[in-house]
């Protein structure tokens, strides 16, 4: 009976001698040495069979680690289910197995495992935080809260879990139950505000619901940790460079809300974030491949974000050598059609964008995604396209409740279509869902109200807007004014 044990001693020998040919061939030995062992005692010691099991298992488990680190999954799966017939409830191997079909690419076969770990272990971080994961590539959005919000409970202050529940709430369109889970933390944690992972997720939220020189300032509490430090640079730099979440390169806001004023103001504050985000970018440290090229993409962002013509035009160079080297890479793909509407070159920038447009949507490249549905929509309506854009429009709120500015393009489609009720409709859901922090979709609310017949709606929504911004342009005359004339008998 000791021949199998010796065997799997002889193979970690190997594999510390980084001799992993020599290792898997002791373990196959191993092996077929403890299958025999198994058809003895279950007649000669029925006793000693758990153990035998195990330790059967235990080999198998070896073999499945030494294939993944060779690659061959299929292989690394077999085994692994093998382990699972001498021990079926094993924990540690089932999330290996789940791990391992997620990886291949079945979530499906994913979902088997850790649906059957969670019957015997429903405390398991892992498993639990797998679902989550699979039902996020689902779009089963929900779900994903469901599972994230179960692992909260029990523990409050992991950071981790919290920022993907804020993330997964914002496609729900649910943002207004995070703060309950930050209450939670800081119940479970007096210090829990000093925290890097709390910042951050402060920050997440902040920057979600439109106050992005709040969330800003919760990142830059991160900025400096190891664990949280490169995603909150990585967070700052795109507050930077967009900090009011427009479509860039888009048009059809553009003309409207420089009629509604300080365009000057505007592009100075706008010099002065591009400066900061420059400084941000030389702390990132990338450790991946992927990594390096994510830099790249944010550096040329920099580039075009000053809108001179040669930095536009240095920006689609480096855009259109990533996207020759990497392909179906969706943030050069957009970097590359940003910079051709920047540079007025709109049917070249629509042809990257219907490639992006006909890709499948995957969670990684979600953000992204978003964006370029958002800047064909944007094109198709300045070309009276309605139809088309509507069909994108309805794509990224399929994938994110809380996307004001898909509301905002569906409220202006439905305004020039004189459907006043409707537009108004779509205004409130960007109004509600950007937290009722930017003017121009206030005024853009308040106006179809006073067109719909809304008038103390229009009066209300006014009052809000001047509340916030005193001074801002002609609210009070092209709307409060007229609202309140309409209302006299």
């Amino acid at each position: 009976m000791e021949d199998g044990r010796l065997q799997v001693l002889l193979a970690k020998v190997y594999s510390k001698m980084e001799r992993p040919g020599d290792a898997i061939t002791s373990l196959q030995k191993a092996r077929e040495l403890q299958a025999r062992v198994l058809k003895r005692v279950q007649m000669e010691q029925p006793d000693a069979v758990p153990a035998q099991k195990h330790l059967a298992a235990e080999i198998c488990a070896e073999i499945a680690k030494h294939s993944v680190a060779q690659r061959d999954y299929e292989k690394a799966i077999k085994f692994y289910r093998e382990a699972l017939v001498h021990c079926e409830t094993d924990n540690k191997i089932m999330l290996e197995l789940a791990r391992l079909y997620l990886a291949h690419d079945d979530p499906e076969a994913c979902l088997r495992h850790c649906a059957l770990l969670l019957q015997t272990d429903q405390d398991n971080e892992a498993a639990t935080m797998m679902m989550a994961d699979l039902m996020f590539r689902k779009q089963d959005y929900e779900q994903a809260v469901f599972h994230l919000q179960q692992l909260l409970e029990r523990k409050p202050d992991n950071y981790m879990t919290l920022s993907r529940l804020i993330d997964f709430l914002r496609r729900c369109g649910k943002l207004e139950d995070v703060p309950r889970f930050f209450l939670m933390a800081e119940k479970r944690n007096s210090r829990a505000k000093l925290e890097p992972g709390y910042q951050y997720c402060k920050g997440l939220y902040l920057w979600y619901t439109g106050e992005p020189n709040d969330a800003l300032r919760h990142f830059n509490k991160a900025r400096k940790d190891s664990e949280w430090g490169q995603n909150a640079l990585y967070n700052m730099i795109e507050i930077c460079l967009n900090p009011d979440n427009e479509t860039v390169g888009g048009e059809v806001f553009e003309n409207l809300d420089r009629d509604l004023g300080n365009s000057t103001e505007k592009q100075e504050s706008m010099q002065l974030a591009v400066r900061t985000a420059e400084k941000l970018l030389k702390e990132l440290k990338p450790q991946t491949a992927e990594g390096h090229v994510q830099l790249r993409v944010l550096e040329n962002y920099c580039l075009m974000a000053t809108k001179q013509k040669s930095n536009v035009e240095q920006a689609l160079n480096t855009f259109t050598e990533i996207a020759t080297s990497e392909k179906d890479h969706i943030p050069a793909l957009l970097g590359m059609a940003t910079a051709y509407m920047i540079l007025k070159q709109t049917p070249r920038a629509r042809n990257q964008l219907k490639r992006i447009a006909k890709m499948n949507w995957n969670p990684v490249d979600a953000e992204d995604f978003e964006r370029s549905w958002l800047l064909l929509a944007d094109i198709y309506i300045q070309s009276a396209k309605y139809d088309m854009a509507e069909e994108l429009l309805k794509r990224c709120l399929h994938h994110n409740k809380s996307c004001c500015k898909a509301y905002e393009y569906m409220g202006y489609i439905m305004e020039k279509e004189q459907t006043y009720t409707d537009a108004a409709l779509n205004y409130e859901m960007a109004w509600k869902h950007g937290n009722q922090t930017n003017p121009a979709i206030g005024y853009k609310l308040a106006f179809n109200y006073l067109k719909a017949k809304r008038y103390v709606d229009a009066i209300d929504i006014c009052h809000q807007v001047l509340e916030a911004h005193p001074t801002y342009p002609k609210i009070r005359k092209d709307i409060l004014d007229k609202a309140r004339t309409s209302l006299r008998p």
